[in-house]
């Protein structure tokens, strides 16, 4: 099953497609994340994307593409596409990599999250430096103040990036970039939205619940 999970930064993708690869051997294929591993690995695909990126320029649909292909090919339980598609130019090149393979897309799920929390929920975000334990400055705190529940360090960090104009700006570029897609998927009824500001638990129970359905 191939499903596409659409979000803003922090509205949860990430902690909810672990959780998919854990429960169900689903593969998250996150753009981002494949291409630093191409290059690393100096794939075919890898050295084409280094080269135009030690260019200074955008890594190509066509690259990307490549790179999932590869990718998809190992994903027999299902993928998890995270960061792709963001145009339409893209999602009707991910139908025919999937069509190619005798493949189609499942569900299109949005994690539709409401802006003010969602900048409350990520710039309270820090976490133990030693052990990586997640803790926030309203919704989880440490049982003692300045110690980490799990492993007693008393040193935490938060991302430099966890601020609240960061977070804005994450947001307007997912509404300019991503949300124009779903129109496209819409017109094929693959679109469901559920509640990114629930807890984990329950966004996980109705990701499965529509996957079940």
């Amino acid at each position: 099953m191939d499903i596409i999970l659409l979000g803003p930064p922090g509205a949860g993708k990430g902690t909810q497609a672990a959780r998919l690869q854990q429960n169900r051997g689903m593969i998250q294929l996150s753009t981002g994340d494949m291409l630093r591993e191409a290059v690393a690995k100096g794939t075919p695909v890898g050295v084409k994307a280094k080269a135009v990126m030690e260019a200074g320029e955008l890594v190509s649909d066509a690259i990307v593409s490549a790179l999932i292909g590869e990718r998809l090919d190992s994903a027999s339980d299902g993928a998890i596409f995270d960061g792709f598609p963001r145009t339409q130019h893209q999602a009707e090149a991910l139908e025919m990599l999937l069509a190619d393979r005798d493949r189609n897309l499942a569900h299109v799920i949005e994690l539709v999250v409401d802006e003010e929390a969602l900048v409350d929920r990520i710039t309270g975000r820090f976490s133990c430096a030693q052990c990586g334990a997640n803790y926030h400055d309203r919704f989880h705190r440490p049982k003692v103040d300045g110690t980490c529940d799990v492993c007693g360090s008393h040193e935490f960090k938060r991302r430099p990036d966890d601020n609240e104009a960061t977070v804005r700006t994450r947001m307007a570029e997912y509404r300019a970039k991503t949300a124009p897609i779903l129109p496209f998927y819409e017109e094929k009824g693959l679109v469901r939205r559920i509640d990114g500001m629930a807890s984990v638990d329950d966004v996980a129970a109705a990701i499965d619940s529509i996957l079940d359905s």
